[in-house]
């Protein structure tokens, strides 16, 4: 009987909070490895909504809820390579919405592959009805009281709805 090793992808980013844009990468994601871990960057240099437990604790429930089991959610705060090698991991995946994420993600993949070339960087392009899908984007519209229903995973209206107090 052979044993192969485990393919173990990386999806990395802030997650502030996770929409439905983000669950449709992580699915997808998930499909083409046998092991997805959501990596969830602890440091962003944005105002953050959440903290780095809330946004895990986000991620966990919305994976609970969609049943998807090979995809667990870490944090880190180191390079995304160095992540992805203490994982065991072989990819990066990256979501691309716009050219201007393709520039800013082109550029990261470069220089992810200079650090790690035996790291690959897969992008996968968003479905139309996430094309304008952003976290920050989607804080904004809650906390203005606007319907985000179709664009965030339940647990993340509940907690929208308590950060806003509403």
């Amino acid at each position: 009987m052979s044993y192969e090793k485990q393919r173990i992808a990386v999806y990395p980013g802030s997650f502030d909070p996770p929409t439905n844009g983000h669950l449709d990468i992580a699915r997808r994601a998930a499909r083409l490895f046998d092991t997805l871990v959501v990596a969830v960057y602890a440091f962003p240099a944005k105002n953050l909504l959440f903290s780095v437990e809330e946004r895990m604790e986000l991620w966990r429930e919305v994976i609970k809820a969609e049943e998807l089991t090979n995809i667990r959610v870490e944090h880190f705060s180191t390079l995304a390579v160095e992540f992805v090698h203490s994982v065991g991991g072989v990819a990066i995946i990256k979501g691309l919405r716009s050219p201007n994420d393709f520039e800013a993600e082109f550029q990261q993949g470069l220089m992810n592959r200079k650090l790690a070339p035996e790291v690959e960087t897969i992008c996968l392009l968003t479905n139309l009805e996430n094309l304008f899908v952003s976290s920050s984007l989607l804080k904004e519209v809650a906390r203005l009281g606007g319907n985000v229903k179709d664009m965030l995973p339940e647990p993340v209206i509940q907690a929208l709805k308590h950060k806003n107090g509403l």
